[in-house]
């Protein structure tokens, strides 16, 4: 896996459609908080639509291992 790229096909921008689905109402505006959390090299960001913290992609490829816990942006599922 290269630090874009997702089990060959998803790049690190791009989550997992079981998880942040195409139709989402906040989609984009969700992808945009992503987008600038991995331009700023940041662990996460706050999400707009629960306010939650949410880890970046980047951040959880460089752990190694999926945790299990269904993270919007894991790159292992």
């Amino acid at each position: 896996m290269t630090a874009q790229q997702v089990n060959g096909e998803r790049t690190l921008r791009e989550p997992d459609a079981g998880r942040l689905p195409p139709f989402h109402p906040r989609r984009a505006e969700v992808l945009a908080e992503h987008d600038h959390a991995l331009d700023a090299g940041a662990p996460g960001y706050r999400d707009p639509v629960s306010g939650y913290f949410v880890m970046t992609a980047a951040y959880l490829a460089a752990r190694g291992v999926c945790c299990g816990n269904g993270c919007r942006h894991c790159p292992y599922c």
